[in-house]
């Protein structure tokens, strides 16, 4: 078999970093959905490249626009 080239799978790029954003705010909606699927659930650190205390305040965020009816809370896709 051949060598593998590369250095494997490259690290997800820090959603903050790209977005320009150093702190997070829930009355953003617009921001905290990128952080949702499409169902309405937080997505991980593994898939938005955060850093465990960006995922907390991202988390935090979410849960307290959720409290304020700002985003939706995650559905099941049952009626």
């Amino acid at each position: 078999m051949p060598a593998r080239t590369g250095a494997g799978p490259r690290p997800k790029k820090n959603m903050f970093e790209a977005l320009g954003i150093d702190r997070v705010d829930h009355k953003d909606p617009a921001t905290l959905r990128r952080f949702l699927s499409d169902r309405g659930k937080i997505r991980s650190r593994r898939i938005t490249g955060l850093t465990p205390q960006q995922q907390r305040q991202v988390a935090t965020a979410i849960k307290n626009a959720r409290e304020m009816a700002l985003l939706p809370y995650p559905t099941n896709g049952r009626r």
